[in-house]
C-alpha cells in the first residue's frame, strides 16, 4: 500500500455484533519523559467532539495520536473534533475499509492522517501503510493503534476511551520529550465546560 487515501466522501461506520477489545500487545519503549495521564469525563458525543477540537489546539505537524477503546467508544467522534479543530477537508469518518485517509488542511495548517488498525495484526502491517511518509507534515491519528503503532514515533499521545456511566472516561497520556514540556494548564484547558455539553 502506498500511503493514505485522500478524503473524497463519506465512509461507513463500523458495525459489529458487540463490544470487541483488542489486546494491548507489546508496548515498545518510547523516548524519555512524557506527561502523567490526564483523565476527563465526557458525557455526550457532542462533548467528545468538543474535546477533540480542544485537543487539536495542542497538536502540530509530526504528532502521533494513538486511540484505544472498544467498538462504539467514541474514537471516530473524537477524531471528528480533531479534524474540525485542525480545519481539514472532510467529512471525517471511520477509515475501516480504506485503512488510512488523508484530510488536507483548508487553513494552511497540518493535514490529518486518520488510520484504522482494526484489521491489522502486527506492527509490520502498520509499517506497510507508509504512514511515516506523511508523519512529519501531518497530525497522524491511529484508531485501534495500541500495541501496533507505537513504533511510528517515540513522542506520541495515547488516548484510551472507556465507558463511564452514561458517558465516557478519556485518559490522555503523553510519551516522549514533546509531551513532557507541555504545561498542566494546556491539558486543563481541554476539560473546561465538557460537562455541560
Amino acid at each position: 500500500m502506498t500511503g493514505p487515501a485522500q478524503a473524497a466522501g463519506p465512509g461507513g461506520d463500523r458495525q459489529g455484533p458487540g463490544p470487541v477489545t483488542k489486546e494491548p500487545g507489546r508496548r515498545p519503549a518510547g523516548g524519555s519523559g512524557g506527561s502523567p495521564p490526564r483523565v476527563y469525563t465526557v458525557p455526550t458525543a457532542e462533548a467528545m467532539r468538543a474535546l477533540g477540537t480542544r485537543l487539536a489546539s495542542l497538536l502540530r505537524a509530526g504528532d502521533l495520536v494513538i486511540l484505544i477503546g472498544d467498538l462504539g467508544a467514541g474514537k471516530t467522534t473524537l477524531v471528528q473534533g480533531i479534524g474540525a479543530g485542525l480545519e481539514v477537508r472532510g467529512p471525517v469518518t471511520s477509515p475501516t475499509f480504506v485503512i488510512a485517509r488523508l484530510h488536507p488542511s483548508l487553513s494552511g495548517g497540518p493535514s490529518l492522517v486518520h488510520a484504522d488498525a482494526y484489521r491489522l495484526t502486527s506492527p509490520a502491517e502498520v509499517d506497510d501503510l507508509d504512514l511515516d511518509e506523511t508523519l512529519d507534515s501531518s497530525v497522524t491519528v491511529v484508531e485501534w493503534g495500541g500495541g501496533l503503532a507505537e513504533g511510528l514515533a517515540a513522542d506520541r499521545l495515547e488516548v484510551a476511551i472507556s465507558p463511564a456511566g452514561q458517558g465516557r472516561e478519556v485518559q490522555i497520556t503523553g510519551h516522549g520529550e514533546r509531551w513532557s514540556g507541555l504545561a498542566d494548564s494546556a491539558f486543563l484547558a481541554l476539560s473546561g465546560g465538557l460537562e455541560g455539553l
